[in-house]
């Protein structure tokens, strides 16, 4: 059996973002593990930033709630200071600025940031070194390579939301 932190943290993880002609689909498994053991089978990797925009998480559960708070904090400010919702875009550069700010001591984390705001829906992955890229469909997590089969057979540019929540669902149970 393995000692590597990293690999008990990492493993056991699908989560699957798709983003649709109407909205944005964030799905994940629920089951917590580290290496072979499941800590939990009803985790909730898919947490809500505002109301228009959510995010998974795969990797370390402490580093990524604290992601969560101090996005969810700053989308609020956001609101209060400007009177509006963050954009989705500033989101996804706020979660990269933490991840590169961090990148000596890195957050074990991997972030699939979605929603829809005034420019219409917008997913990005975030990695845990601050790499940020804007995505029509990903997948992390240790069960990514086959999630990624299913996505770049059935995605499509003119998918509706209730189609992505299918492929969505599938990709995350393959």
């Amino acid at each position: 059996m393995s000692t590597n932190v990293e690999e008990k943290i990492l493993h056991g993880t699908t989560t699957v973002g798709i983003k649709a002609k109407d909205g944005v689909v964030l799905c994940a498994d629920m089951r917590a593990s580290a290496g072979y053991f499941i800590a939990n089978n009803n985790t909730m990797k898919i947490q809500q930033i505002d109301l228009h925009a959510g995010l998974t998480l795969a990797g370390g559960v402490a580093d990524a709630q604290n992601i969560v708070d101090v996005l969810r904090y700053h989308s609020n400010l956001h609101r209060v200071d400007k009177q509006n919702s963050i954009s989705i875009h500033s989101l996804a550069r706020l979660c990269s600025l933490i991840f590169h700010q961090n990148r000596g001591y890195p957050f074990m984390a991997d972030i699939l940031l979605g929603g829809y705001d005034a420019s219409g829906p917008a997913l990005f992955n975030v990695d845990m070194f601050g790499s940020v890229e804007e995505k029509s469909y990903v997948t992390t997590g240790s069960g990514s390579p086959v999630a990624y089969g299913l996505l770049e057979e059935e995605y499509r540019n003119d998918l509706t939301v209730e189609e992505a929540k299918k492929i969505a669902l599938r990709a995350v149970k393959a």
